[in-house]
């Protein structure tokens, strides 16, 4: 009889079930009148996906457990499929619970939302941008990469690194025209300047070219690996700590809420639709329908293609059957505890998930190496979330219940929306989450593009 440690301790799902089981204990710990709830698993997930990390990288070639470590740190200790599977079916039941009210939401609030979605984004893209031409040391690239990761954006990073290669590419083949400056920092990026060196008739080879290029695209993706934990963590605190800052009666607010809505639905002439159970056929129906919705590619001219990605084709495609109700023998409304249950046990392991991927990102930015990208992306989360919220709920007057997940909407933030959900008490923001989730993924794209075609 044999049994290896590491191993076991490497291997995805004793990581997943631990991070969870320990996530959903600490999530019940009382902070006063406080707990964390199911968001409970994103902070023992970073802790754990830190620690066993750093076990990874210390185990060398010989020893025990060298080739499950060697895995585990391929696929950056747990595999994006994972992330991706739970992350579906968050959505799909979100999207499913919410779909009965969606008529009534976009009929009372219209263009609101649309408004809210491309504020929130632009206000992010202004922030990161200002950050860039704050420090002449860091980055840009790196700084336009959090802009993605701070708005937990994964479309936005497809533009980014598109974006950023595209940037890149420009500036190597223009190099010889470039001004003394910029030369010198595109020199000291490949690390191949020295202190005497005369830049005046330098010029780049094709290998440091295709280097620049290649660390441009790579700048991108550290800076959203650092800027989404730090993303998710900034809504999760917002949803639950603004009602109590700003003072919101969430009871009360609710109670108006579902007057709203039940006054809406009554002067509504759409057909009742009876509760299923469960439609096992329906459910993985709207999966699938959504995931190929979010393959789709626009063209949107000179801002190259444009995709909702899984997240956003599986919420519009799960709101778009649940607002049906049935196709033939196929029923798309069903009984919202099981589906609150689907949602619930996805939402713990997505946000373990995240954890356990970012946590050795985390402490690596908090320990200095990569601080300034951090606060960053905590100016872009702060910035673009107070913005969002002063003016949904001042400017445009939105109930808080909708307001909670408009602004996790605008900051295409899908664990967000799982802490709005838990805050409320009711899957009801969802239903503002969902009104405001395309445009401000559209926002982002468009933004991202012309970050890239600012001066950095």
């Amino acid at each position: 009889m044999s049994f290896n440690l590491i191993t076991w301790i490497t291997n995805p799902f004793v990581l997943m079930f631990i991070a969870v089981a320990t996530g959903m204990l600490f999530g019940r710990i009382k902070f006063g009148k406080f707990n964390f709830g199911v968001s409970g698993t994103l902070f023992t997930g970073l802790i754990i996906g830190w620690g066993i990390y750093k076990l990874g990288i210390g185990i060398k070639e010989g020893q025990p457990g060298y080739d499950a470590a060697q895995k585990m740190l391929a696929s950056q200790v747990i595999p994006k499929d994972f992330f991706y599977l739970f992350l579906i079916l968050f959505v799909a039941a979100v999207g499913l619970l919410a779909a009965k009210d969606m008529g009534a939401v976009l009929k009372k609030y219209g263009t609101k939302f649309v408004v809210l979605g491309f504020i929130v984004t632009l206000l992010g893209a202004m922030s990161t941008y200002g950050m860039t031409l704050l420090s002449k040391e860091a980055n840009p690239y790196e700084v336009s990469g959090v802009y993605t990761g701070a708005l937990t954006s994964s479309p936005g990073l497809a533009a980014a690194i598109e974006t950023a290669r595209k940037h890149a590419t420009e500036k190597v083949t223009k190099f010889e025209s470039l001004p003394l400056e910029e030369k010198e920092e595109i020199m000291i990026s490949l690390d191949t300047l020295t202190a005497s060196e005369d830049m005046s008739n330098t010029k780049l080879t094709e290998t440091q070219k295709q280097q620049f290029i290649k660390n441009a695209e790579a700048g991108i993706g550290v800076g959203h690996a650092i800027g989404y934990p730090f993303g998710v963590l900034i809504v999760i605190f917002a949803v639950n700590f603004f009602p109590k800052i700003f003072k919101i009666n969430v009871e009360e607010e609710r109670k108006i809420y579902r007057k709203e809505m039940k006054e809406a639905r009554e002067n509504s002439n759409s057909r009742e639709i009876e509760n299923v159970k469960f439609d096992l056929i329906g459910f993985t129906f709207a999966c699938l329908f959504g995931y190929t919705i979010g393959k789709i590619k626009i063209f949107l001219g000179p801002l190259g293609y444009f995709s909702l990605g899984s997240t956003g084709g599986v919420l519009i495609g799960s709101l778009l059957l649940g607002y049906i109700g049935k196709i033939g023998f196929i029923n798309f409304r069903m009984d919202g505890k099981v589906l609150g249950i689907i949602r619930q046990l996805a939402l713990a392991f997505f946000l373990a998930i995240v954890g356990l991927r970012y946590g050795y990102r985390v402490f690596y930015a908090l320990s200095g190496a990569g601080l300034y990208l951090a606060v960053v992306s905590l100016v872009v989360g702060i910035v673009a979330m107070l913005v969002g919220f002063f003016i949904g709920r001042y400017g445009f007057r939105i109930n808080w219940i909708m307001l909670s997940g408009a602004i996790c909407g605008g900051m295409t933030s899908t664990p967000g929306l799982g802490a709005a959900i838990e805050a409320v008490g009711s899957d009801e923001p969802a239903a503002g989450y969902g009104a405001t989730y395309p445009f401000a993924l559209l926002g982002m794209v468009i933004f991202t593009i012309i970050l890239h075609r600012l001066p950095m």
